[in-house]
């Protein structure tokens, strides 16, 4: 799944479409407005979609006539923590500084957005 995952995310269409995903939680986006949002042909970006979906980090959901896409945020946590068990090697002096990075970037849900 990591190598999926990091291979979808590394084309920048797909990045950029994974980004508007996280940024549109919970509420996610019609493909259409992908495609015309990132200025991309909609069969280009049913492409990125699926190739996506398949590395386990974007979910689709059909509403009505429209298919509305959603950032898989667990998906992209398992990612997360497998990168970071397996990169510290379950040492938590090399995950400690990492973690910390990571933590004033992700306030809890009621407290100011990220600033990044």
């Amino acid at each position: 799944m990591a190598i999926a995952a990091l291979a979808a995310l590394a084309q920048t269409t797909r990045l950029e479409t994974f980004r508007l995903l996280v940024k549109a939680e919970p509420d996610g986006i019609p493909a259409g407005e992908l495609a015309r949002l990132l200025d991309v042909p909609q069969n280009t970006m049913s492409a990125h979609l699926a190739t996506l979906s398949r590395a386990g980090i974007v979910k689709s959901e059909r509403q009505s006539r429209s298919i509305i896409y959603r950032a898989d945020l667990e998906g992209f946590r398992a990612l997360t923590l497998f990168l970071l068990k397996d990169c510290c090697g379950g040492n938590a002096a090399l995950c400690a500084p990492l973690i910390a990075d990571l933590t004033p970037c992700c306030p809890p849900e009621g407290s100011e957005a990220c600033m990044n």
